[in-house]
């Protein structure tokens, strides 16, 4: 797998019907490793060991419904509350993040009203800070620490 604009993680990896899978801290589980769970993977440890997000707030790769179609969210932090802090969209390294990106995470932030959203490729990574009275988002140089 590619090196992402992230720092080093210790991963666990195994092996089996010619597939390899990387274990997964949220769904405690092992997860067959494409690029996008590549990228999903180093997400989640950075914002549990670096931005010190508490895992037990995070949840990965659930069913949302948004205007009755059935979607995915790669990751999705709650406040204590049970609002949702924040928003991750994780793709692929070789996908380019573009205005379908953005709007593909704002789709599902009219349903989940997060305070913060982030994109990345694991290469690039966007952040953006909502402002639900003025109807428009700020990007961020980073998220906060929790």
């Amino acid at each position: 797998m590619p090196k992402l604009n992230f720092p080093a993680y210790q991963f666990r990896f195994k092996s089996s019907e010619n597939k390899v899978s990387i274990f997964d801290r949220i769904r405690k589980k092992f997860i067959v490793l494409t690029p996008e769970e590549w990228v999903r993977q180093h997400t989640v440890h950075y914002l549990i060991e670096d931005k010190k997000y508490p895992e037990s707030l995070m949840n990965v790769e659930k069913l949302i419904k948004i205007h009755d179609l059935n979607k995915r969210y790669d990751i999705i932090i709650y406040n204590p509350d049970g609002s949702i802090l924040l928003i991750v969209e994780c793709k692929s390294n070789t996908v380019k993040i573009t205005q379908e990106v953005f709007d593909q995470i704002a789709r599902y932030n009219l349903a989940l009203k997060a305070q913060y959203l982030m994109i990345t490729n694991g290469i690039h990574h966007y952040y953006c800070q909502m402002d639900y009275e003025n109807e428009q988002y700020t990007f961020l140089k980073d998220i906060p620490d929790y």
